[in-house]
C-alpha cells in the first residue's frame, strides 16, 4: 500500500462525536466495495478499546461461534459455553464496564445467508446494548443488503441508528497524494480510468504509464482489475447478465431507455427497474439538460462509476480476445479511443470541481450540468449541447462551459462558438448575467472578456495550483 490513509477528515470527526457521546450508539456504515471503509473503522478504532470482527459466508451459526471466542479473548475468559447470539451479547454487557466498540464489518454478508439476522440484532440492541455506553457498528459493501437490512423502513433496525454514512470514493483533489510523482495530466488519466476507489489506485504504479497500467492490471489475465466488474455484480445483483446487457449497452454508446432496451433484449417496461438499482449503486445516473425540470422526457442515461464506464467500453466488447490472449483489437481501440474518453471523463471532473467550490470558488450555483437540445435552423432543427451549464436561481447568473482534453486551444473560438450556443438555453434570458469559462489541457490564447461578459480560461497547471491552494 503506497499510502495507509489519506483524507476522510468529515467521516472520522463523525464516528469521534459519537463516540465521545456517554450514551450507546449504533452506527451504520456503508458504500461500495473497495471504497476505504475497514481503512476508515480501523483508524478510528487506533488506541480504543474494541472488538472487530469480520463476518463471513459460512452462515449465522459458524459466525457467532467465531464471534463468541473473539469476546471471551476480549473478556480474558477461556470460553463462553453458550451459542446463543443473546446470550453472548449479554456476556459482553454485562463483564465489559470499559467503553466498547463493537464492529461487525461485512455484516451484509450475515443478512444475505440469514433473513433473521436484523431481527437478532435488534434484541440485542433493544434489550441489551441500549442500557450500556458502547458503540455498536454494523459495517457492509453490498448496498443493496445494508439499505434492505439496515435502512429500509421494513427492516427490525430501522429507526434505531444514531448515526449512518456512506463512505463515498475518494474525490479527485486526493488523488494527488497516492501520485505525488505524477502531474495532473497523468493523474487525471489514472482517475479517469479507476474512479476515487482507493484500492483500484494502489494497484496502479506512478513509474508506468496510463496504458502499461491498464494492459497490466486490467486488460490481463493475471491482473488484479480484471475480474472485478464481475465480481461486484454477482454480488450485489440477482441477475448480473441482464445488469450487464444494460451496461455494454450503455458502454457502445446507448443512453436513451429505448436503444438500452433494444441492445440490451429486455422489455421496455421492464428497464426502469434494473436502471434505478443501478443509480442505487453509484453504477449509472441518470442525466437531464440542466434547465429542464427532472421530470423531462430528454433523459439520458450515463456511467457515473469511472471504472465501470472504462471497463464496458474498452473491455467488455473485447473479452473472448483477452481470453484468448489476442490484443490488437482492443489496444487499436484504446489508442484511437482513449482520448476521447478522457475528454468526457474532464467534463466530470469540471464539474465536480465547481461543485466542490475548488473552480470558481468565489460563484455560487445552485444547478450544474450539462446542456443539450434542439433550435430552428435555416434547413429545419439542428441540435447544440455544451458540456457545463451552471445556474445560480436566486441571482440570475449563468455560466457556459466547454471543455477540451487539447493542447493549444484558441479560448476565443470556442467562446464565440459557445456564445451562439448560449442563446439556445431557455433560461431567464432577458434578465440573466452570463459568464463563459473554457477549460483545457493548455492554452494558444487566454481571454478574459467577450461581448462585454467575464471569461474564465482554465487550462491543466491553473488546475493543479488551485489544487494545491486547497490542500
Amino acid at each position: 500500500m503506497k499510502l495507509y490513509f489519506i483524507d476522510r477528515e468529515q467521516e472520522l470527526e463523525f464516528l469521534e462525536n459519537r463516540y465521545k457521546n456517554g450514551n450507546f450508539e449504533f452506527i451504520i456504515i456503508y458504500g461500495k466495495r473497495r471504497v476505504g471503509k475497514t481503512e476508515l473503522i480501523k483508524k478510528f478504532l487506533a488506541g480504543k478499546k474494541h472488538i472487530y470482527f469480520l463476518c463471513d459466508k459460512s452462515g449465522t451459526e459458524r459466525n457467532f461461534v467465531r464471534f463468541k471466542n473473539k469476546v471471551a479473548e476480549y473478556l480474558n475468559e477461556p470460553t463462553i459455553e453458550t451459542n446463543d447470539p443473546e446470550e453472548v451479547f449479554k456476556n459482553l454487557a454485562m463483564k465489559s464496564k470499559e467503553k466498547s466498540v463493537i464492529v461487525f464489518d461485512e455484516f451484509s454478508y450475515l443478512v444475505e445467508k440469514d433473513s433473521s439476522i436484523p431481527s437478532i440484532f435488534q434484541v440485542a440492541i433493544d434489550e441489551i446494548l441500549k442500557n450500556t455506553n458502547h458503540v455498536l457498528i454494523l459495517c457492509g459493501s453490498s448496498i443493496s443488503m445494508m439499505e434492505k437490512g439496515t435502512l429500509s423502513y421494513k427492516s427490525p433496525l430501522y429507526g434505531r441508528k444514531s448515526g449512518h454514512w456512506k463512505v463515498l470514493p475518494m474525490k479527485f483533489k486526493e488523488i494527488g497524494e497516492f501520485f505525488p510523482k505524477n502531474d495532473n495530466c497523468k493523474n487525471i488519466e489514472f482517475w479517469s480510468v479507476l474512479g476515487g476507489i482507493p484500492l483500484y489506485l494502489d494497484y496502479f504504479s506512478d513509474e508506468e504509464s496510463v496504458f502499461d497500467n491498464i494492459y497490466n492490471q486490467i486488460m490481463n489475465k493475471a491482473g488484479r482489475l480484471y475480474e472485478e466488474i464481475d465480481f461486484i455484480l454477482k454480488e450485489e445483483l440477482r441477475e448480473p447478465d441482464a445488469y450487464k446487457g444494460i451496461l455494454t449497452a450503455i458502454g457502445s454508446g446507448k443512453t436513451k431507455v429505448s436503444e438500452i432496451a433494444s441492445s440490451s433484449k429486455i422489455k421496455i417496461q421492464d428497464m426502469d427497474k434494473y436502471l434505478k438499482v443501478l443509480i442505487r449503486l453509484g453504477i449509472i445516473e441518470r442525466e437531464v439538460p440542466v434547465s429542464e425540470s427532472k421530470k423531462t422526457k430528454k433523459a439520458v442515461y450515463g456511467f457515473d462509476d469511472n471504472f465501470f464506464e472504462f471497463w464496458f467500453e474498452f473491455c467488455e466488447p473485447f473479452k473472448s480476445d483477452i481470453e484468448i490472449g489476442e490484443f490488437s483489437k482492443v489496444k487499436d481501440k484504446l489508442k484511437s479511443d482513449f482520448n476521447s474518453y478522457l475528454g468526457r471523463r474532464f467534463e466530470k471532473l469540471i464539474t465536480e470541481l465547481i461543485k466542490d467550490k475548488i473552480l470558481l470558488k468565489d460563484m455560487s450555483f445552485s444547478k450544474i450540468g450539462r446542456q443539450w437540445g434542439k433550435f430552428e435552423g435555416e434547413k429545419g432543427k439542428n441540435s447544440y449541447e455544451i458540456d457545463i451549464v451552471a445556474l445560480n436561481e436566486t441571482q440570475k447568473e449563468a455560466l457556459f462551459g466547454e471543455c477540451k482534453w487539447q493542447e493549444g486551444v484558441n479560448a476565443l473560438e470556442v467562446v464565440k462558438e459557445c456564445f451562439v450556443k448560449s442563446k439556445f438555453v431557455e433560461w431567464n434570458n432577458e434578465k440573466r448575467k452570463e459568464y463563459f469559462a473554457v477549460f483545457a489541457k493548455s492554452f494558444k490564447n487566454k481571454i478574459k472578456e467577450f461581448e462585454g461578459k467575464k471569461v474564465y480560461c482554465f487550462d491543466l497547471k491553473d488546475i493543479e495550483k488551485t489544487l494545491k491552494k486547497g490542500r
